[in-house]
């Protein structure tokens, strides 16, 4: 398998801008959502912005993407701006979806980003569809399903890797393993120690298991595995170890997690790795600075642009519901 090129400082500089643009977005999710202004619940990623942001960075723009309910962060990491994330959310007429979405439905088709997915494990067929039809098309493209580790205990994920090995599809799987499902550790419910890259060799497919907070190490299995992908030689399972900083929902104050647990990994955290890579690489603390003001400034004018948005127009929950665009036709 070729190897990725190393990230020059400047590129690391922008990934670090997009994690910490992420970071703070989710931030206000948590702030709009205690004000009463967010429905409905939310599922935070904050501490998993290494793994949208490292993947995306190393894929094509054609390239399909697909997430869980916990989805924002790959919304952001393809494109999509806080100020339609946060008008989703709030359901407002310049939401990312015109508020049909929501914050578990997240999508952003303009960076082929086709959904989030609340359903756990149903995306991962869906991601190997795309897969077939960018063959079909001759395309190139690649599809990344991105799952949590208990889609791993579910039929969906078994299929859908069983299939993609069989005719060789360009398709990868990224299991962020954040060590719940919910609120059971992964580990007491599951015999593997890695619950998607110990099992990727039942269907002979290649895996690798990367520090899912290090944005760089995730560039890079993901650059080898869509290279990979794109000169026809199959799937590839990648195991993205990372930690949630929130509970499973808004609802959930994680009491479960061990305090030592939860101490350990918040020392680990993203955006502190990769503030560590650039001053290896001699940049200068007063420009990662900047850079974080410049992120703060960002998501502040997002909320308030979102909080003066008109409310959705009820007319819209008609619109996109059928290929054509719309029902009228059907009745």
């Amino acid at each position: 398998m070729s190897s990725a090129p190393a990230i020059e400082a400047a590129r690391l500089l922008d990934l670090y801008e997009q994690m910490a643009v992420i970071r703070r977005t989710e931030k206000a999710v948590y702030d709009l959502f205690l004000a009463g202004l967010v429905k409905g619940t939310t599922h935070l990623a904050s501490g998993q912005e290494a793994i949208a942001v490292g993947a995306s960075a190393a894929l094509r723009p054609d390239d399909y993407v697909f997430a869980t309910y916990r989805g924002h962060h790959h919304a952001m990491a393809r494109g999509a701006s806080p100020q339609a994330c946060l008008a989703e959310l709030m359901q407002k007429a310049t939401g990312l979806c015109k508020a049909k979405g929501g914050s578990m439905h997240l999508t952003y088709a303009a960076g082929n980003m086709l959904g989030s997915y609340a359903i756990v494990g149903a995306h991962l067929p869906m991601a190997v569809g795309t897969a077939w039809s960018a063959r079909l098309r001759g395309t190139e493209q690649v599809s990344v399903a991105f799952f949590g580790d208990g889609a791993t205990n579910i039929g969906a994920f078994h299929e859908a890797l069983n299939l993609a090995a069989v005719w060789k599809l360009p398709v990868i799987f990224v299991c962020e393993n954040n060590l719940y499902m919910e609120y059971t550790p992964i580990g007491a419910v599951t015999a593997a120690d890695h619950p998607a890259a110990d099992r990727a060799p039942a269907y002979r497919l290649p895996a690798q298991v990367v520090d899912g907070n290090d944005v760089v190490a995730v560039h890079d299995a993901m650059a080898a595995a869509a290279l990979r992908a794109r000169e026809g030689e199959g799937p590839t399972v990648i195991e993205a170890e990372t930690y949630r900083h929130y509970g499973h929902s808004r609802t959930d104050p994680a009491t479960y997690r061990p305090a030592e647990e939860v101490e350990r990994w918040l020392k680990h955290d993203p955006l502190d790795v990769a503030r560590a890579r650039l001053e290896a690489l001699g940049v200068t603390p007063d420009a990662i600075g900047k850079v974080d003001d410049r992120a703060s400034a960002q998501v502040a004018e997002a909320v308030a642009e979102a909080k003066a948005a008109p409310p959705a127009d009820i007319a819209e929950a008609f619109t996109d519901v059928w290929a054509d665009g719309g029902s009228a036709w059907r009745t």
